[in-house]
């Protein structure tokens, strides 16, 4: 394997850029607890070791349970998350997948029942975010320390 830049160091522009991304996510009102478990879901179907790591803990820190994190990918089969977090969490599958999923109008019917528009909109920035994050630390081959 070829070793590849540290990408927050070879462009720290970009990382300002993004670092204002979150500063908007963080404004938006949506719950913390809800913000990491979109950013995990979003890393563990990307494959993101770095950002599972990082978001795990964060969330761990923000007194996310171990049980809810270790049943995320199985959302739709665990009893543990509310009608608005699996809401947030189709939409974050379908939002990552959208060239296979195209954001099916049935999951959009789901979070218009539990976010407000402009949630919405926040609810995808992050879900644009976090991609965006995956894929820098992904192609630069960023591992969890």
């Amino acid at each position: 394997m070829t070793n590849r830049p540290d990408f927050y160091k070879a462009n720290p522009h970009v990382v300002k850029t993004m670092m204002k991304l979150e500063e908007r996510i963080q404004q938006s009102g949506l719950e913390q607890p809800l913000l990491e478990l979109v950013r995990l879901r979003a890393s563990q179907i990307n494959g993101c070791a770095f950002c599972m790591d990082m978001h795990f803990q964060d969330a761990v820190k923000g007194g996310e349970s171990v049980r809810r994190l270790a049943t995320l990918s199985a959302w739709r089969e665990s009893p543990f998350f509310t009608a608005r977090e699996q809401a947030a969490l189709a939409w974050t599958e379908a939002v990552t997948l959208v060239a296979q999923t195209h954001v099916p109008d049935e999951v959009w019917a789901l979070v218009s029942e539990q976010f407000s528009e402009s949630e919405a909109v926040d609810l995808t920035l992050l879900i644009n975010a976090i991609n965006g994050w995956n894929r820098l630390a992904i192609a630069f081959r960023k591992v969890p320390n």
